[in-house]
């Protein structure tokens, strides 16, 4: 679970992440990282402001020319009556520039690449915003390798720290 540091109020300030896919750096390869904004209603900001958001079975896809997020959960917002609530896994469009678009949709048919999801947080404005990458899949003995690689680095981490 990512670390989300709250406000007196309980509320997750600006430039503050929301919700990281941390199983996608271990599944995929990343490449080229993008920034999109994404169209939300009033209480899934607001859910969101509450650091209640899921990305981990969430996947991007292209919808009429256009790429959206399906299955990412935001749960309802508790606050607001029983008819302003909002579906919590609704599909939800992607706000990118044409070129980025095209961009993504053309490495997808044409190099087998995939679009995935990595994290949802609020920029510097306040506006939400959700980070999109690029990425390959890894085969099995990939996955072995970065474990191996993350295990040596908590050793060095380890020998580091009793050494001083």
């Amino acid at each position: 679970m990512s670390k989300k540091k709250k406000s007196k109020s309980g509320l997750i300030s600006i430039n503050q992440t929301v919700a990281d896919n941390r199983r996608a750096r271990f599944d995929y390869m990343i490449g080229d990282e993008f920034e999109a904004g994404i169209m939300l209603v009033g209480t899934e900001v607001k859910s969101l402001r509450h650091g209640q958001c899921s990305l981990a079975e969430s996947y991007v896809g292209p919808k009429d020319g256009e790429l959206w997020l399906f299955n990412a959960n935001i749960p309802e917002y508790k606050q607001a009556g029983p008819n302003m609530q909002h579906e919590p896994k609704r599909p939800r469009k992607l706000l990118l520039k044409k070129r980025e678009v095209n961009k993504l949709l053309g490495a997808v048919q044409r190099e087998g690449q995939t679009i995935i999801a990595l994290k949802l947080y609020f920029n510097g404005r306040g506006l939400a915003k959700l980070s999109v990458a690029l990425a390959k899949g890894k085969k099995l003995h990939d996955k072995r390798e970065t474990q191996k690689n993350r295990d040596w680095n908590k050793q060095k981490q380890r020998i580091m720290r009793d050494k001083n």
